[in-house]
């Protein structure tokens, strides 16, 4: 039996562009928004019957194409998707817009799922190429570069992205959690200590804690989130229990995240994060119903997740039927999640 899920690792968010995509493309869309429908339900197959019957009312081709790669990117078929969006790149006007400039990270996310990281980082170089000032590209680019082994140019890229904005500590953390990820947790430890004596005062307490998190010092991090507790929202109740977690109270911070919703209402992550903590005390029925209050949020975000860690309570609870079935609900949505797949060897031994 594998662990829970604290949060489902994502490279690119790609279906919150389509919405706005269609949004300005006149009225002979109609098959093609049903489509993007099915998409974003995750009905793939469903999606890719309603594309070509928007292709044969001959809907906007270029819409479709990009919607069929977005489909077989659901159903892992990696070559079909990037054949789609290079059928839309090609079949441009010559002028570069930002409808072609999202397909093309659309192209990479293909390639970098598929684990050919030389052909995604071309992708984000030309991104790069186009967009100079693209944060984003380069981000990703060097994540492309690190995952393909070449720590250097990783790190350029890094390196460049702080330097454009040297108190984005969100994309300075989000650089250390990808250096973390694979294998480089001291190089991620010097970008937060540099960012910490950079600081000049105007480092909000968020920040201040979210950097001392991540350095691994705990009681100062919990500490700061205190501070901020009154005003910090659900990310910093979320960072506050994670803190009291990884010193083993976990009583404390299950107080932290019930309290926060008591008084600020539903909030999709910070059940998740509740469940986990009960999952820790070993408290399963707390952290099934914590997971199943968030998947009832609809829009959250965080469905894969949730899916994926209610399974998980049901099966420390010894309910191994019902969790067959929900994974395999699960592995029919999210065919490309691997850890899914060795749970479900396991639930099938059960």
């Amino acid at each position: 039996m594998t662990g829970f899920k604290a949060k489902q690792p994502v490279i690119v968010a790609m279906l919150a562009l389509a919405g706005m995509l269609l949004a300005g493309c006149g009225s002979n869309v109609n098959k093609t928004k049903e489509a993007y429908t099915a998409v974003e339900a995750l009905d793939y197959n469903t999606a890719l019957s309603l594309f070509d019957e928007a292709e044969s009312e001959g809907e906007n081709i270029r819409l479709i194409n990009r919607g069929r790669g977005i489909a077989y990117l659901g159903l892992t078929k990696y070559d079909d998707a990037v054949s789609c969006f290079e059928s839309v790149l090609k079949s441009g006007n010559g002028f570069v817009t930002g409808f072609d400039v999202d397909t093309a990270f659309y192209m990479a996310t293909a390639y970098m799922k598929d684990k050919q990281y030389d052909k995604a980082a071309e992708v984000y170089n030309a991104i790069a190429d186009i967009k100079s000032d693209s944060a984003d590209a380069l981000l990703l680019r060097g994540t492309a570069m690190l995952a393909g082994g070449d720590y250097t140019s990783a790190k350029a890229d890094f390196d460049t992205v702080i330097n454009m904005d040297k108190r984005n500590y969100d994309r300075i953390i989000d650089i250390c959690q990808i250096l973390d990820y694979y294998g480089y947790g001291s190089p991620a430890n010097e970008y937060l200590h540099a960012a910490m004596d950079a600081d000049n005062g105007s480092m909000q307490a968020y920040d201040k804690g979210r950097i001392y998190y991540y350095l691994g010092d705990y009681q100062q991090a919990a500490l700061l989130f205190e501070q901020n507790r009154d005003k910090g929202g659900a990310a910093n109740a979320i960072y506050l229990g994670k803190a009291y977690e990884a010193i083993g109270e976990y009583n404390y911070a299950t107080n932290v995240y019930s309290s926060y919703l008591a008084k600020s209402g539903d909030d999709a992550a910070v059940y998740n994060q509740l469940g986990l903590c009960n999952m820790l005390k070993n408290d399963y029925e707390a952290a099934l119903a914590a997971f199943q209050s968030g998947m009832a949020i609809e829009n959250s975000g965080l469905t894969q997740t949730l899916m994926y860690n209610e399974i998980v309570a049901y099966e420390y609870l010894g309910d191994f039927d019902k969790a067959k079935v929900l994974m395999r609900t699960y592995i029919s949505s999210y065919p490309d999640d691997e850890t899914a797949k060795r749970e479900n060897d396991f639930l099938s031994t059960r």
